[in-house]
């Protein structure tokens, strides 16, 4: 949980990198409440017109810079450019190679994007 706070406090931060921990706590948490929102606007809609997705697309919404933050410092861990977010607009594919992406070791020591973010924690 820490991680995905962290991820939201530093929200518009795209420089720097992101470690493998930080990006996939953040993605678990992300994922996790987003499911519970969408069930509860489903509980919400029953039984009315009105449709469905208040409570998870403003969720979405909120959270939209700061996984696209905590995404490009995870690439800037792995030495690539914040640009190569933009593959994720190739459908399924693009996702795939994003997240396979991310589950690479990150470049040891300092890159050009700043400091190991492993060891600059201990």
């Amino acid at each position: 949980m820490t991680w995905y706070l962290e991820a939201l406090m530093s929200y518009a931060d795209f420089g720097g990198r992101a470690s493998r921990r930080q990006f996939w706590g953040f993605l678990v948490v992300h994922l996790f409440v987003s499911f519970l929102l969408v069930f509860g606007d489903v509980i919400l809609a029953a039984g009315s017109n009105a449709g469905y997705g208040v409570l998870s697309g403003l969720y979405w919404l909120a959270t939209l810079v700061p996984a696209l933050a905590v995404t490009v410092r995870r690439l800037h861990d792995i030495g690539r450019p914040g640009l190569w977010i933009l593959v994720g607009f190739v459908p399924v594919l693009g996702v795939l190679v994003l997240l396979l992406m991310a589950l690479l070791e990150g470049e040891p020591g300092d890159n050009g994007y700043g400091p190991n973010p492993r060891l600059a924690g201990a």
